[in-house]
């Protein structure tokens, strides 16, 4: 095992694969001499050269739709959209394109894209550079979405996304490229759909997305000093979604509480939520609850931001209620 940094295990993961398959390549704003905006792929344009490592025009709309393009004529193409927030310029060509093309084909297209992007707020980047929009393309059928946090868990589920036929959506955070983690030296793969129980628990169960799982950890730690003891689940996709891991521990515990930045209304929290008060109502000791984004614009000044995303704080308090 390796010590490395979320920033450089997306980077081995794309070296890796582009050594293992020549039909790989990279497709993006900044990615190729400058190494991309937090420096995720640093290198590989030196090592790949400009026709595997594409700095492309800043359009949206063009990257995504040149790697449907590319997918559909047998490449397997990794897109990066700087920043999530403009994958509205790029939707057309992801839900509509990348998303459909096999269902209307009758299975006979393939559509083998990743559309590598970042999300989150915590760096002032204010109302257009730092929202959580995982649930727009959650919320289309055809699309996978990947929401890793940990560097083991992003290189994996990378590797996944890339070897995989369908489109998928792989939302990193920015904060955690400076994260630390231990990384196996030998090749792995994650799964998707395919939870990871960060944490165990018997009396509350939190279910946490990307940034929020180690929120949530910390959260834990602080509410197992007062003797509540807590269950932290990281669905690590929301598209598949291992509900079977959260119901078992939702069972076990009898409280739910979900977590992401991503805005509270309309949410993938809600879904969560939804399915678990469908499927398990019956072991639930109260109502689930969901301490997620406010519902008004990422704000520029850091005092309004930490206002307006889930602080720790925030889930121990609503776990000490959850207990009440």
């Amino acid at each position: 095992m390796s010590q490395i940094f979320y920033r450089q295990a997306v980077r081995d993961a794309l070296r890796e694969e582009m050594r293992r398959d020549e039909r790989v390549f990279l497709l993006g704003l900044d990615i190729g001499r400058f190494g991309g905006t937090y420096k995720a792929t640093q290198g590989l344009w030196e090592e790949f050269g400009d026709e595997r490592v594409r700095d492309t025009p800043l359009s949206e709309a063009a990257i995504a739709g040149a790697a449907v393009g590319a997918a559909l004529t047998g490449m397997r193409p990794v897109a990066e959209i700087m920043y999530m927030d403009f994958i509205t310029i790029a939707l057309d060509q992801i839900a509509n394109q990348a998303a459909k093309l096999r269902y209307m084909s009758g299975g006979q297209a393939r559509i083998p894209v990743v559309f590598r992007t970042q999300e989150g707020a915590g760096r002032s980047s204010a109302a257009q550079h730092a929202q959580s929009l995982e649930a727009w393309v959650a919320h289309i059928p055809g699309l996978k979405v990947a929401l890793p946090a940990t560097p083991y868990d992003v290189k994996g589920l990378l590797k996944t996304a890339i070897r995989d036929d369908a489109p998928v959506v792989f939302i990193e955070h920015k904060l955690l490229y400076g994260v630390k983690g231990e990384v196996p030296d030998e090749e792995y793969l994650i799964p998707f759909g395919h939870a990871r129980v960060c944490r165990q628990g018997t009396d509350l169960t939190i279910v946490a997305l990307s940034r929020m799982v180690w929120k949530a950890l910390e959260a834990a730690e602080v509410l197992a000093a007062e003797g509540i003891q807590v269950e932290v689940i990281d669905p690590r996709t929301v598209v598949p979604l291992d509900l079977a891991t959260i119901l078992a521990s939702v069972r076990k515990t009898g409280r739910l509480l979900i977590t992401h930045e991503a805005y509270t209304g309309f949410g993938v929290g809600a879904e969560i939520a939804s399915q678990v008060v469908e499927q398990a109502w019956q072991t639930l000791r109260k109502p689930p609850r969901r301490v997620c984004g406010r519902n008004v614009p990422i704000p520029f000044a850091p005092v309004m931001e930490n206002y307006v995303i889930p602080q720790v704080s925030d889930l121990v308090e609503a776990a000490k209620e959850l207990m009440r």
